[in-house]
């Protein structure tokens, strides 16, 4: 944790009961609350979290509740679902709640990097505390004015109610006196039951920002307009590394709208968050910037990617792929297994999944002002607090001295984590006369060509089965460049938390496992993406189970319940997972039980085994990834041109405790839309080092042609005994090795390398 945050968080905990009372120019009155329980995954996050109302709830005296929203929007709903749980446990009506975007300040408002699947994961518990404790505080205020025990008094849909008398009273009039109440802690404080929820797990309450989205009026980083604002675009080296050789501005500047032209430095050692470097124009409008930016002269030392190849990488991939790596997991003794096996007992495979780019709707963008010593910030970002340091860091601020307004993201999948784009914008901001509001721009293009990729990536996997169809052995080795050489010049090799995900953490009754990583290295920004490396580990592994179900002759659905066997709850550790996503084993085992349920609620949805026409075909392909566990049944047609048709999608889903299963629904299809994309049409290629793709004309997403008609998603476990799992990460993995799986069962031929365009 960073030093502010955690002396925050000990400030909080040393101050158990404090209570503070505030009123803003509103009438608005908050209460503060914090306690020291334990929370789970929380140390490993900077900031940690927070219970208190203070920052998070304020009520006016006309009655209005405002909620802090202190995660950015990204479209999994969290501006609605942690509010939500917030009004809830308070007892607060919908329709009189109004939620606001927080600023960054970790120190504050506990974690805000939207990363991880971790929203509700670490704050449902959190949000409702503060619920539940402001709600105690409002029937304690109503009981000592009318001298009443407070066992005779409950709060319902904003109003407090003395049951004998019926008398009642508004939460805009008690507000002041509830915040002069003690705060309840520990066992005093009373979280309502299940059966008592108004909000959470029903599919009652609107998007907050449903309205505004819908009719236009939301406000994106794209959106954001101030008096006297200029605006910048950015030529970047072409390769990652390059360096300015040579510039001529002066036909750039000869051009009308021009106003100046500005050097961004290249960064130095590992690329982390900095620009890659370039040269800035700077207008009076985009286009004017974007013109000037075609007519600068430019001459760029490549550096040492510039050989970097899509095709002979891939082949050095393969190549590391089929020699010893570095050992990350080591069970029994694989390599003596497949040595001694008959020919005919083994069996092998390899897998390829090309380098991704995130794609967001909305490309980076960023507005800053320089102005009295301070900076203030405009952006869509992922982690507000990550930005905030950078500009701070850049402009040689203390970090309260730049303010980072959060606005609504258009897409992000981890890209807008990464605040290179802020920082370019506070170096063209300082270069600028003071005062003056710098939008920087990123187009299609410089999104596509200069992204923090997914990482490219060969599986090999290699099995041994006996003749009663038993797999006996397992090794899975992986060659692909880390996102630790964003941090570490020269990084080689998937770490830990890389490998755990999908392949050294699988629970299959396999005697004798091994799981390698290839020490390879990187030629381009690798970066973190929705769902992260459980996509080619994933991929590679459910194709592989569904060959070993087909080579053996039995059904892959009872062929992988076989394999994962009885359910039971598995310390990740004996998995080799130590990492475990950062959270507590004993809190989050892998539950294999789970694992098959979400199996059957596929299949079952599915209908699996059913007749099909000729043609058609089902594939399955499960997945456990941030604390939940995924299945997809993917159901297509090919015709015999080799074109694949999705014609059905079934997701099935267990993430615990279902808290908004609207936003569930809606991510599981967008993850099936995503997924289905990366699998038939994604893929990133490097030429003399540079991205030769540029937009969405040859970085193809999934068009609406190519959707499929029906996507039926199955929510599974709602089981509220259970911490909360994950939901916008998990539901791509499962996909591409489901859609392969069905293609095979509908042709018989074999998908190992994504995209697959065409079956040919």
């Amino acid at each position: 944790m960073t030093g502010s945050a955690l002396s925050r968080r000990r400030f909080l905990q040393g101050s158990l009961g404090l209570l503070t009372l505030a009123v803003t120019a509103r009438g608005l009155v908050s209460v503060a609350w914090a306690d020291d329980a334990p929370r789970y995954g929380a140390d490993s996050m900077p900031g940690g979290t927070v219970d208190d109302p203070l920052v998070f709830v304020s009520i006016a005296t006309d009655g209005t509740v405002t909620i802090v929203a202190h995660r950015a929007e990204m479209g999994t709903g969290v501006r609605t679902s942690l509010p939500m749980v917030v009004a809830d446990e308070m007892e607060a009506r919908w329709d009189r709640v109004e939620v606001v975007q927080a600023e960054a300040d970790e120190a504050r408002y506990g974690n805000q990097n939207v990363d991880g699947s971790r929203s509700v994961r670490h704050f449902l518990m959190p949000m409702r505390r503060v619920g539940a404790a402001a709600r105690q505080m409002l029937e304690a205020a109503a009981a000592a004015r009318w001298a009443v025990p407070v066992a005779e008094v409950r709060a319902t849909q904003h109003e407090v109610l003395h049951q004998p008398s019926g008398r009642r009273l508004g939460y805009g009039e008690l507000a002041a006196d509830a915040a002069r109440q003690p705060v309840p802690t520990g066992d005093a404080l009373r979280l309502k039951t299940r059966a008592e929820f108004r909000y959470i797990g029903k599919d009652q309450v609107r998007l907050v920002d449903l309205e505004d989205i819908g009719t236009g009026q939301a406000i994106y980083g794209m959106d954001m307009r101030l008096p006297g604002m200029v605006y910048a675009v950015v030529a970047r080296p072409p390769v990652v590394g390059g360096t300015l050789r040579r510039l001529d501005s002066r036909k750039a500047l000869a051009l009308p709208g021009v106003l100046q032209v500005i050097e961004i430095p290249a960064f130095q050692g590992a690329p982390a968050f900095q620009p890659l470097g370039g040269v800035a124009v700077v207008a009076r409008n985009t286009w004017a910037a974007m013109q000037g930016r075609a007519a600068l002269e430019l001459e760029w030392d490549d550096g040492a990617n510039a050989g970097y190849d899509s095709a002979a990488y891939r082949q050095a991939l393969e190549e590391a792929s089929r020699a010893p790596g570095k050992v990350m997991r080591d069970q029994g003794d694989a390599p003596g297994s497949w040595a001694q096996a008959a020919e005919r007992e083994r069996f092998a495979a390899e897998y390829y999944v090309p380098h991704l780019a995130h794609a967001s709707m909305e490309p980076p963008v960023a507005t800053v002002r320089i102005q009295d010593g301070r900076a203030d910030v405009w952006t869509s970002v992922q982690n507000p607090v990550a930005a905030r340091d950078a500009v701070a860091a850049r402009l040689e601020l203390q970090p309260e001295k730049v303010k980072v307004n959060v606005l609504l993201l258009g897409g992000g999948f981890g890209r807008k984590s990464k605040p290179d784009f802020v920082d370019e914008a506070a170096i063209v901001a300082r270069a600028m006369p003071e005062g003056t509001p710098v939008k920087l721009v990123w187009t299609r293009e410089d999104d596509i060509r200069h992204d923090y990729l997914h990482t490219v990536s060969c599986e090999r996997l290699e099995a041994v089965v006996d003749r009663q169809g038993q797999v006996r052995s397992w090794l899975h080795r992986s060659a692909a460049p880390t996102i630790a050489s964003l941090f570490a010049e020269g990084a080689k090799g998937q770490q830990l938390f890389e490998s755990a995900m999908s392949a050294i953490n699988m629970p299959y009754r396999i005697p004798n496992v091994r799981v390698e990583t290839a020490e390879v290295p990187a030629h381009a920004r690798i970066g973190w993406f929705r769902s992260v490396a459980n996509i080619p580990h994933a991929f590679a592994a459910q194709c592989f189970i569904a060959e070993l179900a087909h080579r053996t002759g039995q059904d892959h659905r009872q062929f992988a319940l076989d394999l994962i066997g009885p359910a039971r709850r598995l310390d990740p550790g004996t998995l080799a997972d130590t990492w475990n996503y950062t959270e507590s084993p004993e809190r989050y085992p892998y539950d294999t039980g789970r694992l098959r349920g979400v199996i059957e609620a596929a299949c079952e949805g599915a209908g699996w085994g059913r007749e099909l026409p000729e043609g058609h075909g089902l594939g399955l392909a499960f997945c456990y990834s941030f604390m939940s566990y995924t299945a997809s049944v993917v159901e297509v047609a090919v015709d015999d041109e080799g074109e694949v048709r999705v014609l059905a999608v079934d997701m099935a889903l267990d993430c615990g405790p279902q808290i908004n299963p609207e936003r569930i629904r809606a991510q599981m299809e967008g993850g099936a839309i995503m997924g289905l994309g990366l699998a038939l049409a994604s893929e990133i290629t490097f030429e003399s080092g540079r991205v030769q793709q540029s937009n969405f004309h040859d970085y193809e997403v999934l068009r609406h042609s190519a959707s499929p008609r029906l996507i039926r998603t199955h929510l599974v476990n709602d089981d509220h005994d259970l911490p909360p799992g994950g939901v916008g990460e998990p539901p791509v993995p499962p996909v591409a090795p489901a859609l392969c799986n069905a293609i095979f069962a509908a042709t018989g031929k074999r998908v190992r390398s994504l995209p697959v365009r065409r079956v040919v």
